[in-house]
């Protein structure tokens, strides 16, 4: 049988400099430009930025990287069912001043847990990198405005803006009243039921009646900076949520 053969299309860098580093913090959009396209096709500009967001998740005043649909309340502090895939020797703080010195900006401290160890941790990590970095986790109208006066850039919320499975619209506007809309992240993190995927509060055990959709995302964009989004049942859908998220166009 006789081969054929094709030209794949070919890919253009265009700029004379090296791939700009975007702060996340910025508002301006550094981008690099390629072009790609078949031989006697207009070439096609396609901008690129590329943004790194460190993170910080503190269990018990460590830091660890966990499965998170095995993170739930018990009577022995969720020790039994826990399931760690990383625990580190290293104190939050000293990951903040690692992030601090590379000019790593925007990432986040995540408190997984209510616990007096994971408080004092994260504000040691805030108190490190002042401006630098949101947290997250327990984050409410009383003790939202002590985090920023410690050095949160923003704080995440998510739990304190649901009551029994639904949305507080109420809640949501005064909290943007009281710390301003460029302060607040809305961690939207959900879970998958009946084929869409759902928003989960309460350390991602308690479904609420609110669909991760095109609405539901335009809509809270009113009320937030930005959003954090975790796919809390990973296997097997992170890529459906990324398609779900990724596909829409923000105009804030």
């Amino acid at each position: 049988m006789p081969l054929t053969t094709r030209t794949l299309p070919s890919l253009r860098w265009s700029p004379s400099t090296p791939i700009p580093l975007r702060n996340p913090l910025s508002s301006s959009h550094p981008a690099s430009h390629w072009r790609m396209g078949r031989k006697h096709s207009k070439p096609r500009p396609i901008s690129c930025t590329v943004r790194f967001r460190p993170c910080i998740d503190i269990h018990k005043g460590k830091v660890k990287q966990i499965v998170g649909s095995t993170l739930r309340d018990s009577t022995d502090g969720g020790a039994s069912a826990l399931v760690t895939n990383f625990e580190s020797d290293k104190s939050p703080a000293e990951f903040a001043n690692l992030y601090k010195k590379d000019g790593l900006k925007g990432g986040h401290v995540i408190m997984l847990g209510a616990d007096a160890a994971s408080q004092s941790a994260a504000f040691e990590a805030l108190r490190a990198y002042p401006g630098g970095m949101q947290v997250g986790g327990g984050i409410n109208a009383d003790n939202a405005m002590n985090y920023l006066e410690e050095g949160a850039s923003h704080v995440i919320v998510t739990s304190y803006i649901f009551s029994n499975g639904k949305m507080d619209l109420e809640r949501l506007k005064h909290l943007v009243k009281m710390i301003g809309k460029n302060r607040l992240v809305l961690d939207l993190s959900c879970r998958k039921k009946d084929g869409k995927y759902a928003i989960v509060t309460d350390r991602w055990q308690k479904f609420s009646d609110v669909i991760l959709d095109k609405e539901t995302l335009e809509f809270l964009a009113k009320y937030s900076d930005e959003f954090l989004i975790h796919g809390v049942d990973v296997e097997g859908k992170r890529f459906q949520l990324l398609m779900l998220v990724g596909s829409q166009q923000w105009q804030t």
